[in-house]
């Protein structure tokens, strides 16, 4: 069981504040640039991801042999 599931979200999680933030007082483009800078961060989590995934199968296909 993961801790945020029992202990819940910390306090001061960036990520929680950016979900839980007025977007009523931002105009259209401030958001278009909120939008464009979370599509930025997608992308590097995902490059991320991927690395981590390759680095993992390199591993696993190293020590198999």
């Amino acid at each position: 069981m993961d801790l945020d599931e029992i202990l819940g979200p910390r306090p001061g999680d960036p990520l929680a504040s950016l979900l839980a933030e007025d977007l009523d007082r931002l105009s259209v483009s401030e958001l278009e640039a909120r939008v464009a800078a979370l599509e930025g961060e997608i992308a590097r989590c995902r490059r991320k991801i991927d690395g981590a995934v390759n680095h993992r199968a390199s591993a696993d296909a190293l020590f198999r042999r």
